[in-house]
């Protein structure tokens, strides 16, 4: 019989079951050691469109992943239903170490930067010589996102026979940066695709550009249509049927682990992200006249070490001034 009051006991207070599994929580997460390998195609709406053993897969992220995001190009571990059926759905319990990010942010005061393409090798610059007229100040820009997030630059200039490329070219000349030269001609008649492929085989090149400039239109040109077809779930992801660029792409060439990514038209490229100390790395020959800067050097300051490095003969102060002139673009305003 219980007892109430003071004279209770241990012995008499009741407990309740807990309404949930009694089993105590752990921190221990599966390693998921048989998990599939595959590349991220293209996001939508927290949908992943993933390639695993040439299948097309639709996944999500796995919860365990927190606030950690899958984007397009990146190597992830995929467990679950991976038939690629209508209605299936994988999941992502992992995201490989990325060897490349490709970022920027909405303007120079955004804090939030945007991650566009992992792992690319690989940045062409999409850019028209007129109709519409050329930034060099995003062009500028572009340098910069690519030189800090460790890809490799590719300038692509189309419609050279409204206006010729020599000018714009003359403000690189001194970056060393491969480029390719394109009419309107040569894109309908397919040699500027084969052009501009000869620079693609074997890596992953992401493709940006404002609008107008030709850039959808010359990955189209270099993408196989069979090919196109058979990631065509990727485009029915969006509900649209087609893909309009208003996500980024990744789609394969003909050529083995070779693949062009088709990113949306950019109206401006936000470097609010960029470490100075990270875009001279592209710079390779400027690197050993920093170790006299001061801390935190922004490379262009009166206290400045490469202006002595560069003076004393080590290095062509035509490549410092080409820094300086890549780093002052994060402070301006973009434009022509």
């Amino acid at each position: 019989m219980r007892r109430y009051g003071k004279n209770t006991d241990e012995d008499d207070i009741r407990t309740r079951p807990g309404r949930r599994n009694t089993r105590p929580r752990t921190n221990i997460r599966p390693k998921h050691e048989d998990a599939a390998e595959g590349m991220v195609l293209t996001v939508d709406r927290g949908r992943l469109t993933c390639l695993v053993d040439g299948q097309i897969v639709m996944a999500m992220k796995a919860r365990e992943l927190g606030r950690k995001a899958a984007i397009v190009g990146d190597r992830v571990a995929i467990v679950g239903d991976l038939s690629g059926k209508k209605d299936s759905l994988a999941r992502i319990v992992r995201i490989e170490k990325r060897t490349s990010v490709l970022r920027r942010t909405a303007d120079d005061d955004d804090p939030y930067e945007r991650v566009v393409v992992a792992n690319a090798d690989q940045l062409a610059i999409v850019t028209a010589l007129a109709d519409p007229e050329p930034r060099p100040r995003l062009i500028d820009r572009c340098l910069v996102a690519a030189f800090d997030g460790g890809l490799t630059p590719l300038l692509v200039l189309t419609k050279s026979d409204l206006a010729p490329p020599d000018q714009l070219l003359e403000l690189y000349g001194d970056l060393d940066i491969p480029y390719v030269v394109t009419s309107r001609a040569e894109l309908e008649q397919g040699a500027a695709a084969d052009r501009v492929h000869e620079h693609l085989v074997g890596k992953i090149t992401a493709f940006v550009g404002h609008s107008g400039v030709g850039k959808t239109t010359l990955v189209n040109a270099l993408v196989p249509r069979d090919r196109r077809r058979s990631t065509g779930q990727v485009n029915a992801v969006t509900g649209r049927g087609r893909h309009t660029t208003t996500s980024a792409l990744a789609l394969p060439l003909a050529d083995p682990e070779s693949w062009v990514v088709d990113t949306p038209g950019v109206r401006s490229f936000g470097l609010a992200h960029i470490d100075p100390s990270r875009v001279i790395l592209a710079f390779p020959d400027l690197v050993p006249g920093t170790a006299g800067c001061p801390r935190a050097c922004s490379h262009d300051e009166p206290d400045c070490a490469l202006d002595a490095w560069v003076a004393e003969g080590h290095a062509d102060p035509a490549r410092l001034y080409s820094l300086r002139r890549l780093l002052a673009t994060r402070e301006a305003t973009e434009g022509d």
